[in-house]
């Protein structure tokens, strides 16, 4: 297979989730993505970007795991959870995906904005990296070999 690396920049979502769908999720049943409204909007909202994901002949490629997110509110807050001088530690579910490191300024913050947009939380935290490079398999070469 002869593999080439692509330029993408990485967008990372930090999402609260409650206990109950965090113990569905690690008990293995992925319906809890559909299931959670949080979960599906997010998930609704970055399916109509078509500028996220695109590996080739794969579209809205992502990664997700769950973990947990910290915090302690400050004076002045308006907290969705927690209050303030509380450290606060909530289930969160954690959304990767890759946009092409050639999108321009504009179109990236249009994307972060929707996404702040629809975020439960005062501060949501995401993450846009600068380049990087993944390997994708060439699109000339699966062809090459769908042909034979």
């Amino acid at each position: 297979m002869n593999i080439e690396l692509k330029p993408v920049r990485k967008l990372r979502i930090h999402w609260p989730i409650p206990v109950e769908t965090m113990t569905q999720m690690a008990a293995g049943d992925l319906g809890a993505l559909e299931s959670d409204e949080g979960i599906a909007s997010l998930l609704n909202e970055l399916q109509s970007a078509p500028e996220l994901g695109g590996f080739g002949n794969y579209h809205h490629v992502f990664e997700s795991s769950a973990g947990f997110e910290g915090f302690t509110v400050a004076e002045g807050a308006k907290p969705t959870l927690g209050a303030v001088g509380q450290r606060t530690i909530s289930p969160t579910f954690v959304f990767t995906t890759y946009f092409d490191d050639s999108l321009d300024h504009r179109t990236v913050q249009e994307l972060v904005q929707r996404i702040v947009d629809i975020h439960p939380w005062e501060v949501p935290v995401i993450e846009v990296s600068g380049p990087l490079s993944v390997s994708s398999s060439s699109v000339a070469h699966a062809e090459a070999r769908l042909a034979s």
